[in-house]
């Protein structure tokens, strides 16, 4: 009995689609995040050490698959 496996060849992984998907929860749930904090203790805006770290997350993520992508595009 013998399986066929392609390791060598996975299958291509469409890298816009997900800076896309990366993008849109982002922008989805930031607001979700600053509603809770307005909803419940304004004293210190916590959502400040968040937003910033996923926006640069965000920030990179759109230079490794739009500036600095290693793939050829012909």
């Amino acid at each position: 009995m013998t399986h066929s496996t392609r390791w060598d060849n996975p299958n291509p992984i469409n890298a816009a689609k997900g800076f896309r998907i990366h993008l849109i929860v982002f922008l989805l749930v930031t607001p979700a995040i600053w509603l809770v904090w307005y909803l419940t203790d304004t004293t210190y805006p916590w959502p400040l050490w968040s937003t910033p770290a996923w926006a640069i997350g965000v920030l990179f993520h759109y230079l490794g698959v739009f500036v600095f992508s290693k793939s050829k595009k012909n």
